[in-house]
């Protein structure tokens, strides 16, 4: 059973920074993270915009689809992780660069604030964030167009028709949107959207070994999926082959 919470009131309408509707979405796993971090958002405590926060979800699907089911009409819905906060300007700088990115390209369905364009030396990262501590600005004039998406937080075009998929649980999704939207000829883009990223993974030092079972099973799924269009490359690995991450995830596993 997945319990549901719903945090924050509609948004208000006397701003340029709700053109847009925005309505934000989480798998919450831990409370206290969840309070300190994402709640205490100046962006969401303003009352401007709702946030669906779903404890128990099996997967980052079943809490997109909540949220979809929910979106007014032209709204986008953007998923976050829990332990993000956004600053009191968040909403108007992400529908700013929205915005100039839809202009760039009026197909576009997907949005994030760091990502990965190209593979192989050719790749370009995109995106300033602040991740653990450090400041990631990358040099790659924004909006940028991507074939990856980091899944810290990305925004999905209510009425593009695209969704998560549950087979891959909570990895790698974030570049599985962009393949989709690319396949029907939509686009992705980085949009310069400064945000806080406090994530309790290391940034170096071996994987919990449920954890490197749980993102070996959605790489699996995941190179099987788009096995065609190998190598592709994400925010923290390149997949060159079928194989590549349950081989990297192994090499960077703590023994049980």
């Amino acid at each position: 059973m997945t319990d549901t919470r719903i945090d924050a009131l509609p948004a208000s309408v006397d701003s340029d920074a709700d053109a847009i509707p925005l309505l934000f979405v989480t798998c919450a796993t831990d409370p206290s993270v969840l309070a300190q971090r994402l709640l205490a958002s100046p962006c969401l405590q303003r009352g401007r915009h709702r946030l669906l926060a779903l404890f128990n979800a099996r997967s980052a699907a079943e809490a997109l689809d909540a949220a979809l089911a929910q979106a007014p009409r032209g709204a986008w819905a953007v998923w976050v992780h829990q332990d993000v906060h956004l600053p009191a300007d968040w909403d108007a700088r992400f529908l700013g660069s929205l915005a100039q990115a839809q202009r760039q390209d009026p197909t576009l369905a997907v949005a994030g604030v760091y990502g990965v364009a190209g593979t192989g030396p050719a790749a370009r990262r995109a995106g300033r964030v602040l991740d653990r501590g450090q400041a990631l600005e990358e040099p790659a004039a924004l909006p940028c167009a991507v074939d990856s998406l980091d899944e810290l937080l990305l925004a999905v075009r209510a009425d593009a028709g695209l969704r998560f998929d549950p087979a891959l649980a909570f990895d790698f999704y974030g570049t599985d949107i962009v393949l989709q939207a690319q396949a029907r000829g939509l686009g992705a883009a980085v949009v310069d959207a400064w945000c806080e990223h406090w994530s309790n993974t290391p940034r170096a030092g071996g994987l919990p070994p449920a954890l490197a079972t749980r993102i070996i099973a959605s790489g699996r799924a995941f190179e099987s999926k788009w096995a065609h269009r190998l190598p592709l490359a994400t925010s923290w690995l390149e997949c060159r082959q079928v194989g590549d991450v349950e081989r990297f995830v192994r090499m960077h596993t703590n023994e049980a």
